[in-house]
């Protein structure tokens, strides 16, 4: 079916094309717990909604074929039965698989597929406003481990060495747009197209694209990444934080300690290219830590990020051959050098 909806979309809207960003073809949706929407520039409504259509579908289907809580889905497959058996898997599956075995190498455990029995004690702490016992923590911590999940290539099937539970949902917005880039590319779509998918922005051809900031403590406008192609990948401790005992903690939890990201707020990070090779999650960039993170960073070329502190401090990293500019937001006062006393 996928292949068949690709050579449509080849041969109906390969030899279309136009650089008009005035008029866009808008398809709005929600998945992946975050709103969804695509806009197609210069496109008839026809056009604009067939490939609207195409890119949703494929983020739908990733959604429910890795979903963690579909009993009938993969993941609830191996989960259930990985301990007792190999269970077979799709090659597409196995390869998202190693990727978050991977990132958790690389964060030294920070970053975890196999979170699942710490996430419903802060989500009950932030019911009760009451910190989660530390030996509940411990214990939950001991329950976890992507070490524990083997793959097997060659025969495309997988098991547990203990009881764990996958869930691949932190990675499942990146690789969403992964999917839909390959998807466009191969049918030859000429058309620019934005793909927004909760914090995070896919731009497709054309070029002169914005990606916009607010401080996500303060709420006020910081500035834009601009930039002519590429995409913009955000993980905000503020979308979910909650105050439990006086404190404000993050929704996101360092896996290692299994505690929310202290002095935390947000990860914005821009990657020109958006191959496996080219970028990694923000989320597995943010429980690195900033020094960490913008290390990792200098290493893929035209990337760069704003991290912003638990009080709200920005700072930035451009890599030097950074294919994204920053511009700050400027009021008129900034403009006319004024200041409020």
């Amino acid at each position: 079916m996928k292949k068949i909806l690709l050579c449509f979309l080849s041969v109906f809207l390969a030899a279309c094309g136009s650089e008009d960003k005035e008029n866009a073809y808008i398809q709005k949706t929600f998945m992946l717990g975050v709103p969804a929407q695509i806009k197609v520039y210069g496109a008839t409504n026809a056009q604009g909604k067939m490939i609207a259509d195409a890119v949703l579908n494929e983020w739908t289907r990733i959604s429910e074929e890795f979903n963690y809580e579909d009993p009938y889905s993969i993941t609830s497959m191996i989960n259930k039965k990985g301990t007792e058996e190999w269970v077979k898997a799709d090659a597409e599956y196995l390869e998202l698989l190693q990727v978050a075995i991977d990132y958790s190498r690389i964060t030294e455990g920070s970053f975890d597929i196999t979170f699942a029995p710490l996430w419903p004690l802060w989500r009950d702490a932030a019911a009760s406003k009451k910190l989660p016992a530390r030996k509940d923590i411990e214990k939950a911590l001991s329950l976890m481990g992507s070490e524990n999940i083997e793959i097997d290539h060659s025969e495309r099937a997988v098991r547990l060495k203990k009881k764990v539970e996958i869930n691949l949902g932190g990675l499942l917005r990146g690789y969403c747009f992964e999917r839909a880039y390959k998807l466009l590319s191969k049918a030859s779509i000429t058309y620019p197209v934005e793909m927004r998918l909760g914090g995070n922005m896919l731009a497709y051809g054309g070029s002169g694209w914005k990606y916009n900031m607010v401080n996500t403590v303060t709420g006020k406008k910081m500035g834009s990444f601009v930039f002519s192609h590429g995409a913009v990948i955000s993980s905000s401790g503020r979308d979910g934080f909650v105050e439990i005992e006086g404190e404000k903690y993050s929704h996101i939890l360092d896996l290692k300690t299994g505690y929310p990201l202290k002095d935390f707020s947000s990860l914005t990070v821009y990657f020109p290219e958006f191959g496996k090779e080219n970028y990694l999650s923000s989320a597995a960039l943010a429980v690195m830590g900033k020094e960490k993170a913008f290390s990792v960073l200098g290493g893929i070329k035209g990337s760069a990020a704003v991290w912003i502190d638990g009080s709200g401090e920005p700072s930035f990293f451009l890599n030097d051959k950074s294919q994204a500019k920053w511009e700050d937001h400027k009021t008129i006062l900034d403009k006319l050098g004024l200041r409020l006393k």
